[in-house]
């Protein structure tokens, strides 16, 4: 395993398709073969998950950099700007890269995405940093069950839960075991992120899509995200939770096609 891992598939202009915590690339494919039909859809492997190789400093600069790198190379990669669809954490790197290369990225999907993952004194929209502690203290002692806790935990509330839990569980590991190295220095990432004050600087259309009862990254962050960015809106999905491009994947890619 080197680089960074990258499938590839579809015609049209291109679509960077980026993952969240402890998952791979893999995730989307549900999407794929309508999403194929109008972009040419790059499915990305977060360093030191799924395929790709682990990265240090894990931090969004040198994510984005190694990623854009990566996109760059392909054979495809002058046509057109990109169009990037971040699911959690890679809504951050998404943000992160709009921000840094708004030459490269055109437009931006943000899904169960949030500016900043932990809750502070002036942000109540996210989990606790109690919370997040946790998921690093029990990585170290029971690694498989806490990822497959976290997995539970982004299905909570859901319609259709028990069908999206068992898809979940069925790729966690399908490509392997993500680095443990990588996994902690990605919570650390979770836990000190805080993009709210770039917010304003990303220029590029954005559509923002959070599902109703998502309790990792809950819907007030997107609201505020979608009211922030200069050019953005809001699709709000009804009854689902943190991957709503799985559990309500008709209503996902409606709320796609508004945006872009």
């Amino acid at each position: 395993m080197s680089g960074v891992h990258i499938d590839s598939v579809g015609a049209g202009p291109p679509l960077v398709l980026l993952h969240g915590w402890a998952m791979h690339s893999g995730l989307f494919a549900p999407l794929l073969p309508r999403l194929a039909e109008k972009f040419r859809i790059h499915c990305v492997d977060l360093p030191g998950h799924g395929y790709s190789a682990a990265i240090a400093p894990y931090a969004l600069a040198t994510i984005t950099a190694v990623i854009a790198d990566a996109v760059s190379r392909l054979p495809d990669a002058a046509a057109g700007p990109l169009t990037v669809l971040g699911w959690s954490l890679g809504g951050a790197v998404a943000m992160h890269w709009a921000r840094v290369e708004p030459e490269h990225v055109g437009r931006l999907i943000l899904t169960a995405a949030t500016p900043c993952f932990v809750a502070r004194p002036d942000w109540p929209h996210a989990m606790t940093a109690a919370t997040l502690q946790q998921f690093g203290d029990e990585l170290a002692v029971s690694y498989r069950l806490t990822l497959q806790r976290f997995v539970a935990l982004q299905v909570q509330g859901s319609e259709h839960a028990r069908a999206v839990l068992a898809q979940l569980r069925t790729e966690l590991f399908a490509r392997g075991e993500p680095s443990r190295v990588a996994l902690r220095a990605a919570l650390e990432l979770l836990a000190t992120t805080d993009l709210r004050a770039d917010v304003g600087a990303i220029r590029q259309r954005a559509v923002v899509i959070s599902g109703e009862r998502d309790t990792l990254t809950p819907p007030e962050a997107g609201e505020w995200l979608a009211r922030t960015l200069p050019c953005a809106s809001f699709r709000l999905i009804p009854g689902a939770a943190h991957a709503p491009f799985l559990s309500h994947p008709e209503a996902f890619l409606c709320a796609i096609a508004d945006g872009v």
